[in-house]
């Protein structure tokens, strides 16, 4: 009986452990199946993670996004002010979102999330392959500070310093900033020339990103281009030496002597800035990517046709371009002068040209010579006022007579003044040196060659 009491009371004794380990057991599967599921691998979240979300609730002052973590993430208000009514009215539930964890936990066990740093935190990132590929970009210009723009990249913004915008005008701070306010709105071509993500630092440059741009199109236009061909283009700069002509993305240079074949002082007397013309490629130099054109050779050459066109003993009118020792040269029309020898000027006696013409002066003249093959013509003033009015007015209008007279009156004077001189005692004219001072200072040609002859002579 006490075996069996003994035996009784025995089993009691182990079982409650029994069952205790096998709870147990079962609690450490079970805890192993939740850790092995691959449905319940929880995120770990840091600060800084950018990663994509699906919108589970939308409110006006907040969403909530599963991003996988223990709980729903949730992005306030503040955190999607970027997106725009039209985006904010779009978003829904089931929608996927890119979201930058601001918080990992909050006092409520939820993760804090924020669109507006996703998407800034990729552009950042995207910027900055650009920057590395030297790739360049389009942006919208926002607004300007005293300094320059600022342009808005997805949610980054960039400055562009004043001085590295085309449209940008030099001078005072009012029409800079003039310039800078008509530019918000507009989009520009840019290259990033400095980003610095830590710093929230992004400077971009417009006139790098044209010049670039320039350089590939040149490169490719210069390819493309052939010597002998005509292209139209645009007149962008005139300097002293020319004028550069934009040919479709590249510029091409007009020296001065290849904008007419007229004389030309300046380019600015035949050209202005923004001026289509149409130009000849003269020659292409790939090494050094200079392109050389003209404009005169896009037009016929005016000596061809002189043999056609003028004769020997006919009246023209002319202006005077140069004066010479020898005589004053005069254009009667571009690309065709003639010389007018000193001999041809007038009926008197004359030491320079400059006591009978001026440059600029209208004369009327009469063709003496005609050489085509050495573009060579001889022209004669004194001869051209023996003319009759009526042969004037026959050959070149009836307002040329007007002219005529003009020329007669001047031609009268100078007689005049000959004979004064000539009526002169000859004491008087020893007594008065300055004036053979004067006579010989109108010829800066005529007074070295007789101290010339001076020095030869002493010697």
């Amino acid at each position: 009986m006490d075996r069996i009491e003994e035996g009784m009371s025995a089993e009691p004794a182990t079982a409650p452990a029994v069952v205790a380990d096998a709870e147990a057991g079962e609690s450490v599967s079970l805890m192993e199946q939740l850790l092995s599921d691959p449905s319940h691998d929880y995120r770990v979240l840091n600060y800084g993670d950018v990663i994509e979300g699906q919108i589970m609730h939308v409110d006006r002052d907040e969403l909530l996004v599963d991003i996988g973590s223990k709980s729903e993430g949730i992005i306030p208000a503040r955190e999607f002010s970027t997106l725009t009514d039209e985006e904010r009215a779009a978003l829904s539930v089931g929608d996927h979102v890119l979201v930058f964890v601001v918080q990992a936990e909050n006092q409520e066990g939820q993760a804090v999330l924020s669109i507006d740093r996703a998407r800034q935190e990729k552009s950042w990132r995207r910027l900055q392959e650009i920057y590395e590929a030297g790739e360049i970009i389009e942006a919208e210009v926002t607004n300007y500070n005293k300094g320059g723009l600022l342009v808005n990249l997805d949610g980054v913004r960039g400055f562009v310093p004043a001085s590295q915008v085309t449209e940008i005008r030099g001078g005072d701070d009012s029409s800079k900033q003039a310039d800078m306010a008509r530019l918000i709105g507009s989009k520009l071509s840019l290259k990033i020339i400095e980003i610095n993500r830590h710093r929230n630092r992004l400077i971009l440059s417009e006139r790098q990103a044209i010049q670039e741009r320039r350089d590939v199109m040149k490169e490719r236009l210069i390819e493309e281009l052939t010597e002998g061909e005509t292209r139209r283009g645009r007149v962008t700069s005139i300097t002293d030496f020319g004028a550069f002509v934009d040919i479709g993305g590249a510029d091409g240079l007009v020296h001065l002597s290849e904008l007419s074949w007229s004389r030309v002082k300046h380019p600015s007397e035949v050209l202005k800035v923004g001026e289509e013309v149409d130009v000849y490629v003269l020659g292409i130099n790939a090494e050094e990517k200079k392109i050389a054109l003209s404009i005169k050779r896009t037009q016929p050459e005016p000596w061809s046709r002189v043999a056609m066109k003028y004769e020997v003993g006919q009246l023209v009118l002319g202006t005077v371009t140069q004066l010479a020792n020898f005589g004053a040269f005069a254009r009667i029309e571009d690309g065709i002068e003639g010389l007018i020898h000193v001999s041809e000027l007038s009926e008197q006696r004359i030491g320079h040209p400059r006591q009978v013409v001026s440059e600029g002066q209208d004369l009327i003249l009469r063709i003496i010579r005609i050489d085509p093959a050495r573009r060579r013509m001889g022209l004669s003033l004194r001869r051209a006022l023996e003319a009759t009015d009526d042969e004037v007015a026959a050959s070149l209008g009836p307002e040329a007579v007007e002219l005529k007279h003009e020329l007669m009156a001047r031609e009268i004077e100078i007689e005049a003044e000959a004979d004064e001189s000539e009526s002169e005692p000859e004491g008087e004219q020893a007594t008065e040196p300055a004036d053979a001072v004067a006579m010989s200072a109108e010829s800066t040609e005529e007074t070295p060659r007789a101290e010339d002859g001076e020095e030869e002579s002493g010697s």
